[in-house]
């Protein structure tokens, strides 16, 4: 692909994975860009944010549905907070975050959800604090 193309991936990845991440996140994870990380920066902002999180098929709503379930199943609770913080920010409410975690317990397992609720109950807790997203 030409630079030009990429270029274009890059900068269509970066409005998503603003709007779905917020800028404070964003902005974050640009400042502690190193040499070393930059490429799977790069990576993650043309392929997942501009690649994926762009296609028509799904709207972000579901997309976010589903990278909890596959961050439940996956034990991912790292990056779980900041895709329960991307959720509400697309549109879906505590309830239904709720309701994506109990159909987690499920399919992936009580302990994965319980754990799930604790992390997206300390998002919640900070949101109805304050703190900024």
């Amino acid at each position: 692909m030409s630079g030009d193309g990429r270029d274009e991936i890059r900068a269509r990845g970066m409005e998503v994975r603003r709007a779905v991440l917020g800028d404070a996140h964003v902005d974050r994870a640009i400042d502690r860009t190193t040499p070393f990380t930059e490429d799977f920066q790069d990576m993650i902002t043309r392929y997942a944010w501009g690649e994926i999180w762009t296609r028509p098929g799904l709207d972000r709503r579901t997309r976010s549905c589903i990278t909890l379930t596959a961050l439940v199943a996956s034990g991912r609770e790292h990056e779980l907070e900041m895709h329960v913080r991307a959720a509400l920010r697309n549109g879906l409410t505590p309830d239904e975050i709720g309701e994506v975690l109990l159909h987690c317990a499920v399919y992936c397992g009580v302990p994965a959800a319980n754990g799930a609720f604790a992390i997206a109950q300390r998002v919640l807790d900070g949101l109805d604090a304050g703190e900024a997203g």
